[in-house]
């Protein structure tokens, strides 16, 4: 995957900063960095340009797309067409979803590895070819293309027919493991809600679906340790978008992930924002001043930067 963008002068700066220390010693030609943050590499070009190339390509891309919305009064930055060698024709699309769609299947997909607040839910659902129609009337897609509000009103629906197996993962839990990095963290979680899920019946599925974040060879090996690995899985970019047990498992996901956050809130007495940029930042240094630093161990990932540049003013004030 590639995703290419302009950014201002404002983003530029804070993106400097920010891989400072995941720069590759090379650079390409006319670029400021280039950068490597687990299986995304970054480019800074001199003209404003940034592109993001990688399997979690766009995770990225989308953190900085709201870094820049927010410095400069809500606009959104166009994505620039770049050509994908890697990029499939209309035809192999339409086969290879057809490939993962009229199949009776296991999927799993997560929320929440991006976010600063909030824990990390992963789902693992069942969808037997007799649901299709079910789902699609209900307009199941990847829960990023549905708004708060509907998966709120769909997913309730959709728990009620469809079997699945959701972990939650604490920042309490994850905190204790900041020297695993997300991907390990991701795969450990879908290993142990299709384990889960499986261990609830013998369901007759035609595969196993998850949405590619790794490499498989990178995944396994995450699972070294792990007693039991399922390993029959058919890993595919965008897989939410062709598997509907991976939408589903999405949905669920993101469904519980907001739920969550609401009983954050309740406690704290004030809505808490979502992602890792600006707002997040300006939120957590409001409750470390009225709730002290120790708050954020229970509802925050420490690992990420926001943490160290908080507490940093925080020392300075």
């Amino acid at each position: 995957m590639v995703i290419v963008f302009k950014i201002s002068d404002n983003t530029k700066e804070k993106m400097i900063e920010y891989y400072k220390d995941k720069k590759r010693d090379k650079t390409p030609a006319y670029a400021v960095f280039q950068a490597q943050e687990e299986d995304t590499i970054i480019t800074l070009y001199e003209s404003g340009k940034v592109m993001f190339q990688g399997i979690s390509a766009d995770v990225d891309a989308n953190m900085w797309k709201d870094v820049e919305a927010h410095l400069n009064n809500g606009k959104i930055p166009e994505e620039s067409k770049k050509k994908d060698k890697n990029k499939k024709s209309e035809k192999e699309l339409f086969e290879e979803r057809k490939k993962y769609y009229y199949i009776n299947s296991i999927g799993s997909d997560e929320v929440g590895t991006g976010d600063y607040f909030g824990p990390i839910v992963v789902t693992a659902t069942y969808v037997c070819k007799d649901n299709i129609g079910f789902l699609e009337e209900l307009g199941v897609k990847d829960s990023k293309k549905l708004t708060d509000l509907k998966i709120l009103e769909i997913v309730p629906k959709i728990i009620k027919t469809i079997p699945y197996e959701t972990i939650i993962y604490t920042n309490e839990e994850y905190n204790k493991h900041s020297e695993y990095n997300m991907n390990k963290i991701k795969a450990i979680l879908h290993n142990k809600a299709l384990l889960r899920l499986m261990k609830k019946d013998n369901y007759g599925y035609d595969k196993v679906v998850i949405d590619q974040f790794c490499y498989p060879k990178n995944y396994f090996g995450y699972l070294k340790e792990a007693k039991n690995v399922y390993r029959k899985i058919d890993f595919t970019t965008k897989a939410e978008d062709k598997c509907l047990s991976v939408a589903c498992a999405s949905l669920i996901s993101r469904y519980v992930f907001i739920k969550e956050m609401d009983k954050i809130s309740k406690q704290l007495g004030k809505s808490i924002p979502k992602g890792a940029g600006n707002l997040v930042d300006d939120f957590a240094r409001d409750i470390v001043k009225t709730n002290g630093k120790e708050i954020l161990n229970k509802i925050a990932k420490l690992n990420f930067k926001n943490t160290g540049k908080i507490l940093k003013e925080q020392s300075e004030n």
